[in-house]
């Protein structure tokens, strides 16, 4: 199976699990691994044949700023189903990072890999 990806989308989100957390918009970053097929899109060089990763990252922005989580483990479970059930793709992992969460560190959070079969 192949990938279609986007690294690093950058989404302002209302989560975390403290009350001031949850008055403010953080940044999060997201990264989408989709599995899909390209072999028709090789073929045809038409969109028509690709997974829209636009039509995809939209979708995350849509669910992101509409979320009120307070973990990211629950919002990128979320995003995984979506993902899954409205571009109809078959696998799927998400990463979700939480820059500076931790004092000292980067960012924190978590990936997680779906199916449709498991969905």
């Amino acid at each position: 199976m192949d990938i279609v990806y986007i690294r690093d989308l950058k989404i302002d989100a209302v989560i975390g699990i403290y009350e001031w957390e949850q008055r403010i918009h953080q940044q999060i970053n997201v990264n989408l691994e989709m599995g899909w097929d390209n072999t028709k899109a090789a073929v045809s060089d038409d969109i028509k044949d690709t997974l829209n990763y636009k039509a995809a990252a939209n979708l995350v922005k849509g669910i992101v700023k509409k979320s009120e989580y307070e973990l990211v483990e629950a919002l990128a479970e979320h995003i995984a189903s979506m993902l899954l059930k409205e571009m109809d793709i078959p696998w799927i992992r998400v990463t979700l990072g939480k820059p500076m969460a931790v004092t000292g560190s980067a960012e924190v959070g978590v990936s997680i890999e779906r199916s449709k079969a498991a969905s």
